[in-house]
């Protein structure tokens, strides 16, 4: 099994990917230092007397009320099981790894007053297989997600449950069952494992990775597509794209003329061809899909940052025994980072939409009326279109900015809050919707490439037909249509059809 070694500060976008992907990891020798040097000046600060919010006062409106040494690990354990209100569906097992994994780098920067023992208890929680049920939703992502990561930390004291080897058990019980004692909260320890913006980087960054391989997967539709209408290739001609500048747009056009490079299905049709001009879902999807690559390059910058920083409160700082309090906890550039991923998904989709719009309208695409052999007796891809515009539709509703909203809490201490944790929530549903309308687009282009037939597309395009016609055969007369959507769905969604193509070809996030 791959292992990624977490090195806190210093984990690239491909290493949280493995995470996300299922890679086991471990926390960089470098870093227990820093975690012991931070928690003993917990104490070096507590020994001081001087009133620390967290250490030695309550919690938000309440920091005013001083806390006595007798009771500071009692206030610990009452803020996880206070902060422990979260409702909903449980979080999925990869999405609690990716967030644990998250807290245990931000608690290896040394920043966060936890003890060696309390962090090595994460590790060994991550590595026996232990998935604590965290609801999904509660948080709006300030003073960082609460109420998620106190579902985490209460599991960490043997309250909730935890699911172990299959079965979903009392946290105590699945503890033991893995050879784990529950944690003994020390002062700062709960306050540290609650601040942050580990659930809501979590999923932003699942959204940003289902995000590039449709991105990918979908400049492959669009090739197929453009082959399917016999489309011009001219729109991508790279001096086009070069007056622009758009780094992004440069290296899509690239792309899409690598694909379609070699086609008969091309050549058959480069000259003598009566269209002047082919409508903006071919024309343009340079320029729409590039645009889309940025937007997601700028979020992974913004989201690499996050990922590899402290977003606790009050911060330790052993050189010189300070516990500074700040906003580090406020996820606006997660939230700022997930719309923008949103907005993305939602035009990948919309435009692949468009496509699969133009493939059934013989008016444009030159193909038989809903790419039917006997259109009228079938009714061909008539509807799987119109599930794609609904798909489309429900994506437009859901990109709507989750940053632009707030609304006060904790008496109006905490008084602006960034909505983060939504934010990033949503682009799971959003990326299966966009999943599903490109699988379509993939289905309705292979089906218009095969009345072509014998001319065929280039080597890469064929590569696709064969991997999409292997699972779904060519549509003669109706049938179930969703055994058909479901199978391409899941080529999709497992990237086998970005995959199928050379490496290097297609742009993402790293190129």
């Amino acid at each position: 099994m791959t292992v990624v070694l977490i090195a806190p500060g210093n984990v690239s976008l491909a290493e949280w990917r493995a995470v996300y992907d299922g890679a086991a990891i471990k926390l960089a020798e470098s870093a227990w230092p820093h975690i012991a040097e931070s928690a003993a000046a917990v104490e070096r600060i507590l020994e001081a007397g001087t009133p620390v919010y967290g250490l030695n006062t309550g919690f938000g409106k309440l920091a005013n009320v001083s806390i006595g040494a007798d009771s500071l690990a009692t206030l610990q354990r009452n803020l996880v099981l206070s902060h422990a209100a979260g409702v909903g569906e449980a979080m999925s097992e990869r999405m609690v790894r990716l967030m644990m994994v998250l807290k245990l780098a931000s608690l290896g920067q040394g920043a966060s007053g936890v003890r060696p023992q309390t962090a090595r208890l994460i590790e060994a929680m991550l590595a026996a297989g232990l998935v604590p049920v965290i609801p999904t939703q509660g948080s709006v992502s300030a003073s960082g997600d609460l109420a998620p990561l106190a579902h985490l930390a209460a599991t960490m004291i043997g309250t909730g449950e935890i699911v172990y080897e299959g079965k979903t058990l009392p946290a105590a019980k699945a503890l033991a069952a893995a050879g784990l004692e529950p944690a003994e909260l020390a002062p700062k320890e709960g306050l540290a494992l609650l601040n942050g913006t580990q659930f809501s980087t979590a999923y932003a960054l699942a959204g940003l990775f289902e995000s590039e391989n449709l991105y990918r997967t979908a400049l492959v539709a669009c090739a197929l597509s453009t082959e399917a209408a016999k489309g011009s290739d001219t729109p991508f001609d790279p001096r086009i794209h070069e007056l622009r500048r758009h780094r992004g747009q440069i290296e899509t056009a690239a792309a899409l003329r690598a694909l379609m490079a070699k086609s008969e299905i091309r050549a058959s049709h480069a000259v003598d061809d009566e269209r002047i001009q082919d409508p903006y879902c071919l024309r343009c999807a340079p320029q729409v899909m590039g645009a889309a690559l940025g937007l997601m390059r700028q979020a992974g910058e913004t989201l690499a940052d996050e990922a590899n920083g402290v977003s606790d409160n009050p911060l330790i700082f052993p050189e010189s025994d300070e516990a500074l309090s700040g906003g580090n906890f406020h996820a606006e550039p997660v939230a700022f980072a997930a719309d923008t991923i949103a907005l993305a998904l939602c035009e990948i989709g919309s435009i692949s939409e468009r496509r699969t719009a133009m493939l059934v309208d013989p008016a444009l695409s030159g193909l038989p009326a809903f790419l039917s052999p006997r259109p009228g007796l079938n009714s061909g891809f008539m509807i799987p279109q119109v599930t794609a515009a609904a798909l489309v539709s429900e994506n437009k509703q859901r990109a709507y900015p989750a940053s632009v909203d707030s609304i006060p809490t904790s008496a109006n201490q905490e008084d602006h809050v960034s909505m983060a944790a939504h934010g990033a929530r949503r682009l799971s549903a959003m990326a299966a919707n966009a999943r599903a309308v490109v699988a379509i687009e993939l289905l309705a282009a292979a089906q218009g490439c095969d009345f072509h037939k014998p001319l065929k597309s280039s080597e890469a395009l064929e590569t696709v037909r064969a991997l999409i016609r292997d699972r779904t055969p060519e549509l003669a007369d109706d049938r179930f249509f969703q055994a058909d959507i479901d199978s391409a769905t899941a080529l999709v969604a497992s990237g086998a059809i970005a995959g199928a193509v050379s490496d290097g070809l297609l742009p993402g996030l790293a190129a």
